[in-house]
């Protein structure tokens, strides 16, 4: 058995080795097939998949605070939230809740091994109070939060996403003193709801200064709530000697609501009362009996069944013993990815625990790393990369978190799931965070800083000749000597593909120094508005580059006598300034081109540059169409060829004096947009009609088009709308307007309404029998409205003084707003259904 371990241990390579790393591909093809072949062998006594948690060298911070989202399904826990909202609520009502103490608040925590499901039980617990909240439930919390904590939280970090949480806007203070003292602010005499995510014992990983965590909460209401989540019910203590704590250990699932959790991950909607279907369901009570009522491991294990719905993969799973235990069902997850897919999870181990992984991000990384191999010459790498993704998503190995503040969604891994990739990465990936100390292995690739602000790290990293990836959260560089050092790191490190630097407290950041990266593909650089960079001469060499962003930086300019610089493997842009510096019309694999293209008479900013980048996908945002002259100019475009554009936004920026209505419709005709647009926003636009492609004169115009948005359109009658038959969204806004058309009621799929700053409209037409939500505001002249739709669901009036009165409201209504509508003369019956009211 030693000597077997023994051969395995020696012949070990990390997934994230490929050929790029020293070995040739008969080399890494052959070493793979011993591994294979001795992993094999070994499935028996693979003894590290019951090891402790390895430590990496350094704690790890928290990253997320949110509110959180509750799980897509969640089975056998309804008894528990009953409980554990029993005790949240415990005399709150008489404002009786932990008199014994000076704090406003109590604990209640929830406590068990890893996988037991306490997360998935306080976002169910969460998700009740979110309900409660909304409809103004006696009793109910006033604001609620969402912390990870994991191991040594970074309190400036969580203070920050917590004033983001809650104020909902981008949190620009730069002191912990300043966050401590607004949250203070905001919290006052409010009653409260925290859910604190995953806390850690003092003694397994120091001090974690909790109570200064919740320092800003002690002027809150009384009868305030946390709710805490541990592995051990000891770390509850760690939160302060004051705090009162009741503790909650989560209980195992029964057999059968274990058994009815499994299989609804491992046949989902699939009926056990078919040939196949009944096969696979007597198998799988064998394999639930294996899982020991593991609601981690069923998730996985059944997430990877449900791919495979064959009698003899279910049969081979059922006889494995690997099953037995928690982190073997997850390795025997692991083990039926492919090789890229398992690259791809490794790499995600460099990330702290509570990082929030954004496909849109990540997937890019996966790509500039080499991760994705795909074998469809019609596929691009990105949608290979999606579906790494999904399928990650699948299994549970990353699991959905909720939005962020920017709306996009995120996605956390689980601590299990750091476990299983960071004993598979090996150290090939390393991250260092606040309070580290130590070394850095010397063969790491991918490294991860929460925060470099020391020569001591800087020397720590010159050293790591085979780095591949450097991501730096945050850099400070107080004195042109730390520039100097920092510019020298990037030199030396010549195997670099990814740069992602975000740059802090810095007193000027002016230079870019990719000097002998050669084959560096991801520049990230972040830099506020205030700073500026200066490409230096060797920047035109990153022929490899396909990924550049520099943040909000306005000052972008080329070292002395370079112009467009060609950049061939370009595919995402995400600052506009870039634009200005390269020839943009060579660089024809390009996908994303953010945040907006501007047309203007500086170079590479003619529309024409977007003739030949017909990979361009997702949004595409164009400013500045008032300098195009034309409808031949228009054309060069060829915005029709971009098939993979889904939004398009058009904007003209001139007054109605200075522009020419005609020549703005012969632009707009010339400006046709592939015909499966989904979403389409015109703003400024003062052309006399509207062109043949928008209103079904040409190819049946826009039959996919779901969003519509128009803005300050202050010229022609308002276009017909029943020729998009799939529209769900239509948003008016600051158009001057007489009247709307009388088809609207055709618009069957119209779901939302919006009409704001319309200030000619007087009336409405009839409205779609589909229409759930209607918001106008700010209209000055509307004074009545039609028949309400008995779908709709939500109706905001708001500042719009001329209305007297409201039709019959329907009965699914559940919000009404009716802000600053003085004229009103009696106020509406208001219905059962009602869950938000506002005057």
């Amino acid at each position: 058995m030693d000597l077997l371990k023994h051969k395995v241990q020696s012949l070990a390579v990390s997934p994230l080795t490929n050929k790029e790393t020293g070995m040739s591909k008969k080399q890494l093809k052959r070493s793979l097939e011993k591994i294979e072949k001795v992993t094999n062998e070994a499935h028996q006594i693979l003894e590290w998949l019951n090891l402790p948690t390895v430590n990496k060298g350094q704690p790890s911070a928290a990253n997320a605070c949110t509110t959180a989202t509750s799980p897509v399904k969640v089975i056998g826990r309804d008894e528990d939230r009953d409980k554990i909202i029993e005790m949240l609520h415990e005399n709150a009502s008489h404002g009786k809740t932990n008199m014994n103490s000076s704090l406003c608040y109590s604990v209640v925590g929830i406590h068990g091994i890893a996988g037991s499901g306490k997360s998935t039980l306080a976002q169910f617990v969460f998700a009740q109070e979110e309900k409660d909240k909304l409809a103004e439930k006696d009793g109910h919390f006033g604001i609620l939060l969402w912390v990870h904590v994991s191991q040594k939280p970074s309190i400036e970090v969580i203070y920050r996403r917590m004033f983001e949480a809650i104020e909902g806007y981008d949190c620009e203070l730069n002191s912990l003193d300043r966050l401590q003292q607004e949250l203070k602010d905001i919290l006052t005499s409010k009653r409260f709801f925290l859910v604190l995510d995953d806390v850690w014992c003092n003694k397994d990983v120091g001090e974690q200064n909790l109570p200064q965590l919740l320092s800003p909460f002690k002027i809150g209401k009384r009868g305030s709530k946390i709710l805490a989540t541990s592995r051990n019910v000891d770390a509850f203590s760690d939160l302060g000697p004051d705090v009162r704590c009741a503790n909650f250990p989560i209980s195992d699932l029964g057999d059968s609501m274990f058994l009815e959790l499994f299989m609804y991950h491992a046949l989902g909607d699939r009926h056990a009362d078919d040939g196949v279907g009944s096969t696979l369901w007597n198998i799988g009570v064998h394999i639930a009996k294996k899982l020991k009522r593991s609601p981690l491991a069923a998730s996985t294990v059944g997430g990877q069944l449900r791919k495979r719905k064959n009698v003899e993969f279910w049969r081979r799973a059922r006889d494995r013993d690997l099953l037995n235990e928690t982190m073997g069902a997850l390795s025997w997850s692991y083990q039926h990815l492919n090789e890229q897919i398992r690259q791809c999870f490794a790499y995600c181990s460099m990330f702290p625990r509570g990082h929030h992984f954004r496909p849109n991000v990540l997937l890019k990384l996966w790509v500039a790393e080499g991760f994705i191999r795909s074998t469809n010459a019609g596929k691009e790498m990105e949608d290979v990369g999606q579906d790494y993704f999904d399928e990650l998503v699948s299994i549970s190995f990353l699991q959905y978190g909720g939005k962020e503040s920017c709306g996009e969604d995120y996605y956390l891994m689980h601590d299990l799931m750091y476990d299983l990739a960071e004993r598979i990465a090996g150290h090939d990936c390393f991250r260092i965070e606040d309070g580290w100390t130590g070394e850095i292995p010397p063969g790491v690739r991918h490294l991860f800083i929460d925060t470099y602000n020391g020569e001591k790290l800087a020397m720590k990293i010159f050293q790591l000749e085979n780095l591949r990836t450097l991501i730096i959260k945050v850099i400070k560089l107080w004195t042109p000597r730390d520039e100097e050092v920092f510019k020298n790191i990037i030199m030396r490190l010549q195997k670099l593909r990814v740069l992602n630097v975000t740059f802090g407290l810095t007193w000027h950041v002016n230079f870019l120094e990719p000097i002998g990266v050669k084959h560096i593909r991801h520049l990230t650089y972040r830099i506020s508005k205030s700073h500026g960079l200066i490409l230096p001469r060797t920047f035109k060499k990153l022929h490899h580059i396909q990924t550049l962003d520099f943040g909000n930086c306005k000052r972008l300019s080329l070292s002395k006598d370079e112009v467009g610089i060609n950049l061939v493997s370009l595919r995402h842009v995400g600052n506009a300034s870039i634009l200005k510096l390269v020839n943009i019309a060579r660089s024809t694999s390009l996908q994303e081109l953010g945040p907006y293209f501007t047309v203007s008479k500086e170079r590479g900013c003619n529309i024409k540059h977007l003739r030949d980048l017909n990979q361009l996908r997702g949004r595409l945002r164009i400013r500045g169409v008032e300098n195009v002259k034309s409808s031949e100019e228009a054309l060069e475009a060829k915005l029709a060829d971009k098939e993979q554009l889904t939004e398009l936004e058009l904007c003209w920026d001139c007054d109605q004096e200075s522009c020419n209505p005609e020549v703005e419709v012969e632009v707009l005709e010339g400006l046709c947009p592939p015909k499966d647009l989904e979403k389409l926003e015109l703003c400024g636009y003062n052309g006399a009609r509207y062109p043949n492609w928008m209103v079904g004169r040409q190819n049946g115009g826009l039959k996919c088009l779901q969003v519509l948005k128009l803005w300050k359109c202050s010229l022609g009658p308002a276009p017909v709308f029943e020729v998009f038959t799939l529209l769900r969204v239509l948003s008016l806004s600051a158009c001057i307007w007489v009247t709307l058309p009388d088809n609207m009621v055709r618009l069957k799929s119209l779901e939302e309404l919006s009409i704001e700053l319309c200030q000619n409209i007087q009336s409405l037409p009839a409205l779609p029998h589909s229409l759930k939500k209607l918001s106008i505001k700010y209209c000055k002249n509307i004074r009545s409205l039609p028949v309400l739709p008995q779908s709709l669901e939500e109706l905001s009036i708001d500042y719009c003084p001329n209305i007297q009165s409201l039709p019959v409201l329907p009965q699914a209504l559940t919000k009404l707003s009716t802000v600053d509508c003085p004229n009103i003369q009696s106020p509406p019956e208001l219905l059962r259904s009602l869950e938000e009211f506002e005057v």
